[in-house]
């Protein structure tokens, strides 16, 4: 596709910040109105640039998100594995990752809507294949290192699978802002109010603590919270 001279970037570096601007973009839409609802012309006037220019770079809408996939999961894997943990107790650096690991939820809106959003266009569009897979082990090393310290402590029980209990692990402590209606209507509160979000980190990772220690497990009770919203408000 040719573009016009005015719009020909002129160096790698107007390129990258292009595409940026693109992907800063596209995040916001995609999280805000789903794949379907977006529309690459409203994403390309935001961006600053023409419509022809996005299809320059991305041969379809769908292939816009699949790129804000790759980059939301290689932002958030980036950011645990730069975590310091080694020289926390096998316990409390589990505890550290796995609280730092829902604060990117809290700390950015974009993260649920997103991944719900991922789980429908991966069911749907197999010939779009994202990076999270590929990048994925790396987490999993991590997860691996600190549950063999914590075997080795003796404050792990022995021969957790570290590639299920990373999933598992994933999939409950997100789980308030990945399901949200689900997880809020049995848990009887609002997952992704301030005070939703404080009962549910507490709870979730104290469960998956709870599914590993050896000993001296924490009490799986209700956290205490104040203005609590019903069920049927959410």
């Amino acid at each position: 596709m040719s573009l016009p001279d005015s719009e020909t970037p002129t160096s790698p570096s107007r390129k990258r910040a292009t595409i940026a601007r693109l992907l800063k973009e596209a995040r916001q839409a995609f999280s805000e109105k789903g794949l379907a609802g977006a529309r690459v012309d409203e994403i390309a006037r935001a961006a600053g640039v023409t419509k022809q220019l996005v299809y320059h770079y991305f041969s379809s809408k769908e292939e816009l998100f699949a790129s804000v996939l790759d980059e939301s999961a290689q932002d958030v894997l980036a950011d645990l594995l730069a975590l310091e943990l080694d020289h926390l107790p096998p316990t409390q650096a589990l505890r550290v990752l796995l609280e730092h690991a829902f604060d990117q939820y809290r700390s950015d809106p974009t993260l649920g809507p997103l991944a719900q959003e991922g789980l429908r266009f991966h069911e749907h569009n197999t010939a779009h294949r994202v990076r999270f897979a590929d990048i994925a082990p790396a987490l999993v090393m991590q997860m691996d290192h600190i549950l063999r310290r914590g075997a080795a402590t003796g404050e792990f029980q022995q021969g957790v699978d570290a590639r299920l209990f990373c999933a598992a692990s994933a999939l409950v402590t997100t789980g308030g802002f990945t399901n949200r209606y689900t997880v809020s209507a049995v848990a009887g509160f609002d997952t992704t109010s301030p005070e939703g979000i404080a009962a549910w980190r507490q709870f979730s990772v104290d469960f998956v603590l709870a599914a590993i220690l050896a000993n001296n497990r924490p009490v799986l009770r209700r956290p205490a919270m104040q203005g609590q919203s019903p069920a049927c408000e959410i």
